[in-house]
């Protein structure tokens, strides 16, 4: 499947650009927000097309077939990644195909700046924390990641596995960062670097520098932390969400992998649901963006290794053991102002090449 965390620059861009012609938010088709009419309309449309939300992704399966199961509403999805959602809303307009998407935190200013958002809140509203949703109800996210390593015991020895970003500086091993000029998971390594060294979103230098000065011992990796690969044994050390690396583990051998959020400090973030202002199932959307954040849905999501963003769910025990502890959640940083990182995100590739990549 495409990668969810690799947002295309180029369609970034082409995204920013147009949002700068006066696209603004239009009133939308007038739907009900009670849940009874929600529930009761969504059943009549029967059905539910959404994008980058494949059966693989975070179990979104799981909710998939309870959706079936509860309400009749029969699921379709087109894998694509976070600007190519928001560009194919865009693009259709009145005639949209596409209900609900699943975008990375960092493009939901680009999102809603272009107009194609309906605005809904639903049941769950008061549990989502503010800075996981917006206060429009335009987006709220469903899930976190955390940056986090992934050690491939096989290749670094027991002892040597790092547990903080001190440990990977001073470590022998090679390290897979993927690559920043258009996956999120990447520029959001270089964020979590730079917050445990004063930066922020505004400033990512301190971790630019880290990652040159990695490049400068010759142990930036350029082997992609894939499924694959990881099981092949050509990756030591990789840094990337810990939904990610947790399946991964999962996938291929749970004792051979360790898992561990840096202990300095690392930043979280999330991806957001999004509806689409011309839904042609906008009930059977509501209903799923409610789901989602129901008990059950949070849910399913553990079940796929992704953190539910409520944190007054009850997970089940056999669950919640296939997580990471809280305890290892300590030190996180959350963007401030995503309007300002979603503009350092398309600056990165540029700087990537000229501030890491040339320093050798």
């Amino acid at each position: 499947m495409k990668m969810k965390n690799k947002v295309i620059l180029s369609s970034l861009l082409l995204l920013v650009a147009t949002s700068l012609v006066g696209c603004s938010n239009t009133k939308q088709a007038a739907v009900s927000d009670d849940w009874a009419t929600i529930e009761k309309q969504a059943k009549k449309e029967g059905k539910l097309a959404s994008v980058g939300m494949p059966d693989t992704w975070a179990n979104w399966i799981g909710t998939w077939k309870d959706i079936k199961s509860k309400y009749g509403v029969k699921q379709t999805d087109t894998d694509m990644n976070s600007a190519e959602e928001i560009q194919k809303f865009k693009t259709e307009g009145k005639k949209g195909t596409a209900d609900i998407g699943d975008v990375g935190m960092n493009v939901t200013p680009t999102a809603k700046s272009k107009g194609v958002l309906a605005k809904y809140k639903g049941k769950y509203w008061k549990d989502i924390p503010g800075w996981a949703k917006d206060n429009d109800g335009y987006w709220s996210t469903g899930y976190t990641g955390t940056i986090a390593f992934i050690t491939d015991k096989k290749n670094v020895k027991v002892g040597d596995a790092p547990k903080s970003w001190a440990d990977i500086k001073s470590g022998k091993y090679k390290v897979s960062v993927g690559d920043p000029t258009g996956g999120a998971q990447s520029q959001y390594a270089i964020l979590a670097v730079a917050s445990t060294m004063g930066g922020n979103e505004k400033n990512i230098k301190p971790g630019l520098k880290y990652f040159a000065d990695l490049n400068k011992q010759g142990r930036l990796s350029t082997v992609e932390a894939n499924v694959q690969n990881l099981k092949k044994g050509e990756v030591d050390v990789a840094i990337m969400w810990d939904f990610n690396a947790l399946n991964y583990r999962h996938l291929i051998d749970e004792k051979r992998y360790e898992v561990t959020i840096p202990s300095e400090g690392s930043v979280m973030s999330g991806y957001s649901q999004i509806i689409n202002k011309n839904a042609p199932h906008p009930y059977a959307a509501r209903l799923a963006r409610d789901y989602i954040l129901s008990d059950e849905g949070q849910t399913n999501l553990a079940k796929g290794y992704a953190r539910p963003i409520r944190e007054n769910v009850k997970l089940p025990k056999e669950v919640e053991n296939n997580l990471l502890p809280d305890s290892a959640y300590k030190h996180i940083y959350h963007v401030k102002d995503n309007n300002v990182w979603n503009k350092t995100t398309l600056k990165i590739g540029q700087l990537w090449q000229t501030d890491v990549q040339s320093k050798r």
